[in-house]
């Protein structure tokens, strides 16, 4: 079978297809390419810095072979992979076993390559309580991997304590340290204390990568080679893309197109991405995309130091379920969006669709049709009534969804990230906002280096009856 590859479809953002007020014409794309001719080539210096080490994962052969060896070591014994872990922590965990095995893998032993994976990224304590109640009598048989590179993530750091009793109530203090993995910073930090103190097995979060860049490292490797993913294809495909993306060309380059054509966009109203697959494996790669979109390329302030309040806000959709719950906004409300299309050209299996029976002839144009025809048919017609409507929308284009198509879709859309935090001025990197909710939540919590904080809290904290009925 020969190798697939995405590719990146644009025309239907072009002035050709939309008009002048609403495409973006000849001379508009000259300007784009130059300035994201510049972003590209301080992206690539950056890069060359050492400064955006997300770059290298693809390369780093020594973060694949832990996860492997790790996952030979528990494989067999192994029925159960639980991750703790909130935002990059999780979401990649979950777009590559969404993406890579089957829809019923967790559920169907003939269809499981390994054991069945459960991602816990929140802390409500119903779905908590459910989970716990299920896995309470199958603890010698499951293993937990603890995904904080400080250990002081306050959701995280809740369901470790959690299991932490639990298994150590159950299987003792050597079942205890058997049955956890760590995935923590290499050298310090809270959870590195906990590994060290207990003598868990670990792998590393490296050194100045964020957790929404975080995929392709140990962080989103581990599960995955659980899980039976092939992670060096993964990387492989990563690899491939980083062969384009660093292309200073710009029509040679789509991340640079991506970031580019969002840009523009953006400065001309257009300030909503809506990411729509039209695949079901493919659905949780946008909400992997939309944590990387928003928290990289929201911000109040520029580098240099100004007042800007930036970022495109990212939506998610996914067809053709959503055709029948969201379409009516995107034809007839604002036309302040753009759409990006994720498409499958081969799936991994095919339906063909029965015949009509005798007293609803109306049905026979599906008769002995695909249903892959027809998937791709609705994303064809909702692209088109877009368009018929003036609304901007782009498509990536899957020839196969597998390992490699997956990495350099990551990959791409990683860089595409940093070309556009050049475009935008901003640092692409940081997410100062969200610290101040996470400061506020050990406040409420109780902890004391945080207590004074309470005090300011307690307004928003406080239902005044006046406005509660």
């Amino acid at each position: 079978m020969t190798q697939a590859n995405i590719s990146l479809y644009y025309k239907n953002v072009t002035a050709e297809v939309l008009g002048p007020e609403h495409g973006i014409n000849r001379d508009q794309f000259s300007e784009i390419a130059a300035k994201t001719t510049a972003a590209i080539e301080k992206v690539n210096q950056v890069r060359a810095a050492g400064k955006t080490p997300y770059r290298d994962l693809p390369y780093k052969a020594a973060y694949a072979a832990s996860a492997k060896k790790l996952a030979a070591e528990i494989a067999g014994a192994c029925e159960n992979f639980v991750v703790l872990g909130i935002g990059g922590s999780a979401l990649g965990n979950i777009a590559l076993q969404t993406a890579l095995n089957p829809y019923l893998y967790n559920t169907d032993d003939k269809q499981r390559k390994g054991p069945r994976l459960f991602v816990l990224d929140n802390v409500d304590p119903a779905q908590l309580g459910s989970f716990l109640d299920w896995i309470g009598d199958k603890l010698d048989r499951t293993w937990f991997n603890v995904i904080s590179k400080s250990g002081r993530t306050a959701e995280t750091a809740a369901q470790y304590l959690i299991l932490q009793q639990m298994l150590q109530e159950r299987l003792g203090p050597a079942g205890f340290r058997e049955h956890v993995i760590a995935t923590t910073d290499p050298k310090k930090g809270t959870m590195r204390q906990i590994t060290d103190k207990y003598g868990f097995r670990s792998l590393v979060v490296p050194d100045g990568v964020g957790g929404r860049f975080s995929v392709l490292s140990p962080v989103g490797l581990l599960s995955a080679a659980v899980c039976g993913i092939d992670i060096d294809e993964l990387l492989a495909g990563a690899a491939d893309m980083n062969q384009r993306v660093k292309n200073t060309g710009f029509f040679a380059n789509p991340a640079a197109i991506l970031a580019g054509v969002n840009h523009h966009f953006y400065q001309r109203g257009k300030r909503i991405s809506v990411m729509m697959p039209y695949a079901y494996g493919l659905k949780d790669l946008s909400d992997w995309y939309r944590q990387l979109w928003a928290e990289s390329l929201g911000k109040a302030k520029n580098i240099h130091g100004e007042m800007v309040f930036v970022g495109p806000t990212p939506v998610k959709a996914l067809g053709a379920t959503d055709q029948h719950s969201q379409v009516q906004l995107y034809r007839e409300g604002p036309n302040d969006k753009i759409f990006t299309f994720l498409q499958v050209q081969e799936f991994a299996r095919d339906l063909t669709i029965g015949p009509a029976p005798d007293c609803a002839p109306e049905l026979g144009y599906l008769a002995g049709a695909k249903m892959s025809k027809l998937i791709n048919c609705e994303k064809l017609a909702t692209e088109y009534a877009l368009v018929k409507d003036l609304r901007p929308c782009m498509t990536i284009l899957f020839e196969r969804v597998d390992a490699r198509t997956v990495g350099q879709f990551l990959y791409l859309y990683e860089v595409a990230t940093s070309i556009a935090g050049r475009l935008f001025e901003i640092d692409a990197y940081d997410q100062p906002a969200v610290e101040l909710g996470k400061d506020a939540t050990m406040a409420l919590m109780g902890h004391p280096d945080y207590a004074a904080m309470v005090a300011k809290i307690q307004p928003i904290a406080t239902m005044d009856p006046a406005y509660r009925i």
